[in-house]
């Protein structure tokens, strides 16, 4: 297998264990803007990782406005932060990844600004050679070319790459650019639906990357 170069990370369910402050941000603002819903937080989180888009359309929740909607979430955001916490041996992980010379970078579907005030609250700043966020006429995950963008950037082949992440999203956005997939397994899909995306490793823990890479 290709040396790896670049460990690329999704944030939510792979970093942070962030399912509830999602939860409560998004119920939190739909009711604000007076936006019918029936969401449980069991079935939100099986969607967690999608576009908030997808996740209305499967809800059948409709917003009017979904700027706006967008806008007064990421205000609420930080409201709920406290409900947030890194998973076991983030620090310990981007350290040994930096201190081997591999390229870190985050791809999540978050907006770029709030990606970066997640990074920056949790003091992961030094750990990222670069942050790509949710960003205007840029395609989201699965779609390879968020990934791309980010190889091309930090100078790496995507075959040189690895993607890892909680969804499939993740792994089919990584398998698309030609990159090596890693699913994790303790964010927010059941392991068997990871399974059936034939990821190239599955991980119980983030200091398992450390025995992929060696």
């Amino acid at each position: 297998m290709t040396k790896i170069k670049h460990a690329c990370f999704d944030l939510d369910g792979t970093l942070v264990r962030s399912a509830k402050t999602i939860y409560k941000t998004t119920t939190n603002t739909l009711e604000e803007l007076g936006i019918q819903h029936n969401l449980t937080e069991a079935e939100f989180n099986k969607m967690i990782g999608q576009h908030f888009n997808d996740i209305f359309k499967h809800f059948e929740i409709i917003v009017p406005d979904f700027e706006h909607f967008i806008k007064i979430y990421k205000e609420n955001y930080f409201d709920f932060m406290n409900d947030s916490e890194l998973y076991d041996g983030v620090f310990e992980t981007l350290l040994y990844l930096k201190e081997n010379k591999i390229k870190v970078s985050l791809l999540t579907t978050k907006a770029q600004d709030q990606a970066e005030k997640i990074i920056t609250h949790f003091n992961l700043d030094k750990f990222f050679d670069l942050i790509m966020g949710r960003r205007d006429g840029i395609p989201h995950k699965p779609s390879p070319e968020p990934l791309f963008i980010i190889c091309n950037e930090l100078n790496i082949e995507p075959a040189e790459t690895i993607m890892i992440g909680d969804t499939e999203l993740d792994i089919l956005c990584g398998k698309n650019a030609g990159s090596i997939t890693c699913a994790a397994t303790f964010g927010y899909r059941e392991i068997e639906t990871l399974k059936s995306y034939n990821p190239d490793y599955l991980i119980n823990s983030l200091s398992e990357i450390n025995q992929i890479l060696i």
